[in-house]
């Protein structure tokens, strides 16, 4: 397979290649946006990471992973978290997307839905070990997915990268 050429441009990451518009089809990775695949930092990073992307800058040149990290770490101050999260999602097989709409940082479907077909199961919120949250901030997230219909997903990630992933659901008595 031909590497999907991406442009980043500000902080989106987008290409309009066919390789993107194939891997989209067959893998949902990237949203539609017009004519183009827009990517979020973590699928496209980890795009990158499995030899199936090059991400240019505006010039045309190719970064490197490292400028990559660098550069998603400066946008998103939890990209590193949220990436170990995504990548370790994706790896189970799970489709991971963004889920900004809804108030959490990703929504995501059960092994072998098709997204056109199906509503994600969770919303999910990556957590690093070393971060407190407050009950207000457990509360407001179970509202979230409570009105989203979604069960609420917390994953927690250690110091070595290994990821905890805590389900909560609404009951009725």
């Amino acid at each position: 397979m031909t590497k999907i050429k991406a442009t980043l441009i500000s902080e989106k990451i987008t290409s309009n290649t066919t390789e993107a518009q194939n891997l989209f089809a067959t893998s949902r990775f990237g949203e539609r946006f017009g004519e183009k695949i827009l990517y979020s930092l973590p699928e496209a990073f980890f795009l990158v990471q499995d030899k199936k992307m090059d991400i240019l800058d505006y010039r045309e040149k190719k970064l490197s992973q490292k400028e990559i990290l660098k550069k998603f770490e400066r946008i998103d101050k939890k990209f590193k978290t949220k990436y170990i999260v995504f990548k370790d999602l994706r790896k189970k097989g799970y489709i991971v997307k963004t889920a900004l709409k809804f108030g959490a940082e990703f929504r995501v479907y059960d092994k072998g839905e098709k997204i056109s077909k199906a509503h994600s199961k969770w919303i999910l919120f990556p957590v690093s070990e070393n971060k407190q949250m407050t009950w207000q901030d457990f509360s407001a997230k179970t509202r979230v997915a409570h009105s989203t219909k979604k069960n609420l997903l917390i994953a927690i990630v250690d110091e070595e990268g290994d990821v905890s992933y805590y389900e909560i659901k609404w009951t009725r008595p």
